[in-house]
């Protein structure tokens, strides 16, 4: 499966994986808004076994399947969500 990743210009570190390129009629409204204009950032092909850095592959598969879009949010910040810096 081809797959096109863009790059958020409001959010960092937030990518939106596509099944086809410059397609974004799968996405809402609102997400869009939220995420700005969307930046061509890379194109490869998810087969099953290829490993990604942040992200589960079957997950980005299947979420293309189903909704036809996977959203890539940034890793949590270290120290967030409790006032001692514990991480929860």
């Amino acid at each position: 499966m081809r797959c096109y990743v863009y790059r958020s210009s409001r959010r960092a570190d937030t990518y939106v994986y596509l099944p086809r390129q410059d397609d974004f009629s799968k996405l809402p409204e609102g997400l869009l808004r939220m995420l700005g204009r969307l930046e061509f950032a890379l194109e490869f092909d998810l087969a099953p076994e290829r490993r990604l850095a942040r992200e589960d592959s079957a997950t980005v598969r299947a979420n293309l399947e189903s909704q036809g879009f996977h959203l890539q949010l940034p890793p949590p910040e270290e120290g967030r969500g409790s006032e001692n810096g514990e991480q929860v």
